[in-house]
């Protein structure tokens, strides 16, 4: 508060840098979002069963993809403290190391995935589910090694302040995959009906012509040029190697296990309510597909704010420039998460039936969005507090705080609720809830204390 007092004009300033670089942050993210609704509208008119198989699909393909979309959160905050210390040179070659990190995870999950789909019957999924939830699988997974790529080339971007591509080709993204999804899950233009697997292998195709056309677009790029970010790649002077990816899986690790533990979550969730059949399945993708179109704007902001606060860093503005920075996008958070909020509690039917004709799944989807509702006020603060405490590379407490609140709160009581008292998908989303709760208050009080000393490092050791 005593930023506000203190320095009234600079404050303002620092929201309004924060909402211009997150603005197509937000918008490319709400347009990834759009994808998850896409493929749930479409699965959802083709039938209930589709739709619950997709949920599944879709929750085993996000949570082994949290690590290394987590991990390569790295590139941020390190792009941007290079940027803020004028050390331009290093961020080539950090970009470079980058993309060899990312193939690798991508390939490690493809193999992964690939086993992926003889986990559905022990895991309990109803057996109308699997057949669907594994054709999804088999074919998206074939887009992991070019989503993980992707990642690369957008951190890069946006740890540069320059977010205005993943706005761009989160768009063309929905171009690709609205068309190519109908024809190949409803069998159009003489293609088989694949239902579900259309959808997956649609969905893989998308996330290849995303990457393709970020590498064009960042080497054909003048803004890029001096960085040299594609420079004799394919040489032994741009082998891998292990100093740069060290350092990257240091910082980056934490992150990915952080946001595994968050994400799983919610994944879990929608596996262990796979188990109770379609009608519950069906009504939590709608539900939880609506609650992560509401997060994508919080979470754009908070990546703004990583930016911000690691050029705060980098030049050197101690503990008041860094909780400025922080400061500012939470001011955005409350806002856009009060608007949220609200829409969710007022027009929660109207919503539902975008997704589904089906009157019971829509009924059980339309209570859960109260859930959400009541969630979006913690929701927006752990994420910004997460996303400041990148910025100053505080990753490996943060990572065993949302631990404890996740797993030790949010999934213990949902699973209690939901499955031992029967309770079902809303005492799931009670452990949803909970969980979120704890964290905006461990995470948030961790940033004060990172944040609270006269001389912030650029690397904080996390003790």
């Amino acid at each position: 508060m005593s930023l506000l007092i203190d320095s009234p004009a600079r404050f303002r300033g620092e929201v309004r840098t924060t909402a211009v670089l997150a603005a197509p942050l937000v918008v490319g993210h709400v347009s990834t979002g759009l994808i998850g609704f896409v493929d749930a509208v479409l699965a959802g008119h083709h039938g209930t069963t589709t739709l619950a198989a997709v949920s599944v699909g879709t929750a085993l393909f996000w949570l082994p993809m949290m690590i290394p979309m987590g991990t390569l959160m790295a590139l941020p905050p390190s792009v941007s403290q290079l940027a803020g210390a004028g050390r331009h040179g290093e961020i080539g070659p950090l970009f470079r190391q980058s993309l060899w990190l990312g193939a690798g995870l991508g390939l490690l999950l493809f193999a992964f995935m690939s086993l992926a789909v003889f986990a559905l019957e022990p895991m309990g999924i109803a057996p109308e589910i699997r057949p669907g939830a594994a054709d999804f699988l088999r074919g998206i997974r074939w887009g992991v090694p070019a989503l993980t790529l992707y990642y690369c080339m957008r951190y890069l971007s946006d740890g540069m302040h320059w977010t205005l591509p993943t706005m761009v080709l989160g768009f063309g993204g929905l171009l690709v995959l609205l068309p190519l999804g109908w024809v190949l899950t409803f069998g159009e233009f003489g293609f088989p009906e694949m239902g579900a697997g259309g959808l997956g292998i649609a969905s893989a195709i998308m996330l290849w012509a995303q990457m393709l056309a970020f590498a064009a677009y960042l080497a054909r790029s003048k803004r890029f040029a001096s960085l040299g970010l594609f420079v004799r790649f394919f040489t032994l002077s741009n082998r891998p190697r292990w100093a740069p990816i060290r350092g990257l899986l240091a910082t980056g690790l934490p992150i990915g296990v952080t946001v595994l533990m968050e994400g799983g979550l919610f994944i879990v969730t929608a596996l262990l309510i796979g188990r109770l059949g379609d009608v519950p399945a069906a009504a939590h993708q709608i539900a939880i597909n609506v609650a992560s179109l509401c997060f994508m704007v919080p979470f754009g902001l908070a990546e703004a704010t990583t930016v911000r606060v690691g050029h705060a860093v980098g030049q050197g503005r101690g503990s008041h420039g860094v909780r400025q920075a922080a400061f500012a996008g939470g001011v955005l958070v409350l806002a856009t998460q009060l608007t949220g909020g609200t829409i969710l509690l007022l027009g929660h039917d109207h919503i539902v039936a975008l997704y589904t004709r089906d009157a019971v799944v829509a009924a059980l989807a339309s209570s859960l969005l109260l859930y959400a509702a009541a969630f979006q006020f913690p929701d927006g603060i752990q994420v910004l507090s997460a996303g400041a405490l990148r910025g100053l590379k505080d990753t490996r407490v943060p990572m065993l705080l949302a631990a404890c609140a996740y797993w030790g709160v949010g999934m213990p009581l949902g699973a209690g609720l939901g499955l031992g008292l029967g309770w079902g998908p809303r005492g799931m989303w009670i452990g949803l809830i909970a969980g979120l709760v704890v964290a905006s208050i461990l995470l948030g009080t961790r940033f004060l204390r990172s944040s609270r000393d006269t001389h912030v490092v650029t690397v904080t050791d996390g003790a």
